[in-house]
């Protein structure tokens, strides 16, 4: 991509692919390198997720809400390894009850896993429609949060929405999850897109 004023080059570019298996295998590929300078090759995003302040954000966990009594992290580990790798699954409970408080977090060894999962809003798990986002730390929250307030003055995430999965935590932009980080509402596209490293 160039700049129309100043003709030069914005640092990323755009590969469209004619399936999907083109894009996977280009970025199972990494690294690459473009005249000479280390690329990362990243999947696009639709344009009205770009406008989410974690969208571009490279996660290595997701979380999962709604999940429904009885489901175990085998039932998880199920349905995401057809991804990737994963590394830790867990299924958050209640500490008095033991029963599961509605929602889990997996994390992957790579982040395109995550970037292929949050194409699709909603994943079937144990019998049941869940809802899937990137999960992100407290630091990468705060990050998101100071490049949105760079980028439109405001430090709202996406007008602030929360929400509450058989729990008392906030897990919306900006929330937390039992000191674990919260998720975001960000979902991927189609396109093979990259960036330089300067």
């Amino acid at each position: 991509m160039r700049d129309p004023n100043a003709k030069c080059s914005r640092g990323f570019g755009f590969v469209t692919y004619a399936m999907v298996e083109e894009v996977d295998a280009a970025v199972s590929a990494r690294p690459h390198k473009v005249d000479e300078r280390a690329v990362e090759p990243k999947r696009d995003i639709s344009r009205g997720d770009s406008q989410r302040p974690c969208a571009h954000l490279t996660v290595k966990k997701i979380f999962v809400g709604g999940i429904k009594q009885g489901t175990e992290e085998h039932h998880l580990r199920n349905n995401f390894e057809q991804y990737g790798k994963t590394d830790v699954t867990e299924v958050m409970t209640d500490r008095g009850s033991d029963k599961n408080r509605g929602f889990a977090f997996v994390t992957f060894d790579d982040h395109d896993s995550v970037d292929k999962i949050a194409i699709q809003k909603y994943h079937t798990v144990n019998g049941h429609n869940c809802e899937v986002r990137k999960a992100l730390s407290k630091q990468e929250m705060a990050s998101a949060s100071s490049s949105q307030r760079g980028l439109s003055g405001s430090g709202n995430f996406g007008g602030g929405h929360g929400g509450d999965f058989h729990g008392n935590n906030n897990f919306g932009c900006g929330g937390n999850a039992s000191g674990r980080g919260g998720f975001c509402d960000c979902h991927s596209g189609g396109r093979y897109g990259g960036s330089g490293d300067g």
